[in-house]
């Protein structure tokens, strides 16, 4: 409580409940004409409008759906026609691989530290694609799809499994040869060796890409 002790102190405490006073009359009018405002464009939207029923209840429940994106399929098949373009099937590998105690590559440029690194397991495999029980055209296009996932994801190394071939033909390794012959057609490939024997041996490449 505010202590008078003068006609000074009285004179200030009545200015004081003044404008008090003051800001709640202004607060009322301002409150009075928002309201004021507010009926005045209800009243004129109702005029606008004119007379409305309202619809009947038909119990209907409305769902929003959305519309599915439309599907690339030309796009798709433009893209596996490349895939089946880029990678020849007549590439000869022989004169590329060192087949010292396990079969290597490394891209023209890459010292041969990397093949050696990649058999060690410095680089750690990050992902695997099984080429299995594939038809060729198939394992194809499964691998250029792979690689490019891979870039895509920034995998630098992974592990291509092709088999041994026991279950073809002549038990002739056909696959193995193609995986050996698509991966150097690839630019994105650095280097792969054959894998180790806990890792597939003769049956599977770990493959070293470039950075994406």
């Amino acid at each position: 409580m505010t202590r008078i002790t003068s006609l000074a102190d009285l004179k200030k405490i009545r200015q004081q409940i003044a404008a008090q006073e003051a800001q709640r009359l202004a607060h009322q009018a301002a409150q009075k004409l928002a309201q004021s405002r507010k009926q005045a464009q209800e009243t004129l939207f109702r005029a606008a409008i004119g007379k409305v029923q309202p619809m009947a209840d038909t119990g209907r429940v409305r769902m929003e759906t959305r519309k599915p994106q439309p599907d690339p399929v030309q796009r798709q098949l433009d893209d596996q026609e490349v895939l089946r373009a880029s990678l020849s099937d007549d590439f000869d590998v022989s004169s590329l691989l060192d087949t010292d105690t396990a079969l290597s590559y490394s891209k023209p440029g890459v010292g041969q530290d990397v093949t050696r690194k990649l058999r060690r397991g410095v680089w750690a495999v990050q992902r695997e694609l099984d080429l299995h029980g594939l038809r060729i055209e198939d394992a194809r296009e499964a691998l250029v799809q792979f690689i490019r996932d891979a870039q895509r994801q920034g995998w630098r190394c992974v592990r291509v499994v092709h088999g041994k071939g026991l279950g073809s033909p002549g038990k002739t390794p056909v696959l193995k040869s193609r995986v050996q012959s698509w991966l150097m057609q690839k630019t994105e490939v650095l280097a792969y060796v054959q894998a180790r024997p806990a890792d597939g041996g003769a049956g599977a490449v770990v493959v070293l890409l470039q950075p994406g």
